[in-house]
């Protein structure tokens, strides 16, 4: 099937009112973007921050009337903004099989020695490496993001045979699969979401990784072991937030790994964190830092 995109420019106060009149309109899909290269890093609790220039695109099947959406838009737009609707721009998008094209980006990546990420329709590049089978499904985590990679190298390169690993946080199950591959004995993955617990839990089957070993839990099921190494993958400010717990997690000569935390946020962890582990030089890819503690 054949498509067509409608993009409008603007900015953040209007971006989600458009959002949601082209999907009022039978647009398929809606994303934002950012068109002017701004940078958007963490933001505050609750918040959804937008672009100062965002660009609205709304897909579309190739046989809808454009012309009737757009005078539609325009006109619902300036009924509920008393403002006129900027220019709008057609794109034709080529047929082709988007859920096809969307795999195709995705490639094998090693990290370190040993370890690959391997997307499960793709075959291992290396039989006999350490060959994580991933689909993210509705979570986050891929490897491919310096936050991810920077944990990956880190469990590359741990002696983790017959240890117990929390992993807060843990997404599509990426690190915690990862350090059940590489020798531990036990992962506790907790996340708040239950789509990320669902998508740990296709993941590790994929992976052939027994039930018992791989135990997940929201947030407030969560058990309170103590366990050999935690890895939390989240942002600073729950990292602040939650320090006193994760340091709880940890048993005495046990490793923390701390991770989406940018450069500049890097001092003021180590300093906090400090308390409870002696911190090591931060490991640092593009922006992003990883911390890694020994508990005292």
């Amino acid at each position: 099937m054949a498509w067509v995109q409608l993009h409008i420019s603007t900015d953040p106060d209007n971006a989600e009112l458009l959002e949601s009149l082209l999907m009022d309109l039978g647009a398929v899909s809606v994303a934002l973007e950012d068109e002017a290269d701004q940078p958007l890093y963490e933001p505050d609790m609750g918040a959804t921050p937008l672009w100062m220039s965002t660009r609205v695109s709304g897909m579309f099947e190739a046989r809808t009337n454009l012309q009737q959406i757009r005078e539609a838009l325009a006109e619902q737009y300036h009924q509920l903004t008393q403002q006129p609707l900027g220019p709008v721009e057609v794109e034709v998008l080529e047929e082709k099989d988007w859920s096809r094209a969307w795999m195709d980006d995705f490639e094998p990546i090693r990290f370190g020695e040993r370890l690959w990420i391997c997307p499960s329709w793709h075959k291992p590049p290396h039989e006999d490496a350490v060959n994580l089978m991933l689909d993210p499904g509705l979570a986050f985590g891929t490897g491919t993001h310096p936050t991810t990679a920077l944990c990956l190298r880190w469990l590359d390169s741990a002696d983790l045979i017959n240890k117990e690993v929390i992993d807060y946080g843990c997404g599509s199950g990426i690190l915690g699969l990862a350090a059940l591959l590489l020798g531990a004995r036990q992962v506790t993955g907790v996340d708040n979401d239950p789509q990320a617990l669902e998508a740990s839990r296709e993941n590790a089957q994929r992976n052939k990784i027994a039930p018992a070993r791989l135990q997940l839990h929201l947030p407030e099921n969560a058990p309170n072991d103590s366990a050999d190494v935690l890895l939390a993958n989240i942002l600073a400010q729950p990292l602040l937030a939650l320090a006193p717990v994760l340091a709880g997690r940890v048993k005495k000569g046990g490793d923390i790994v701390l991770s989406g935390i940018l450069t500049t946020q890097a001092q003021q962890l180590v300093d906090h964190y400090s308390q409870w582990f002696t911190m090591d030089e931060p490991a640092v890819e593009e922006n992003w830092v990883c911390l890694h503690g020994t508990r005292l």
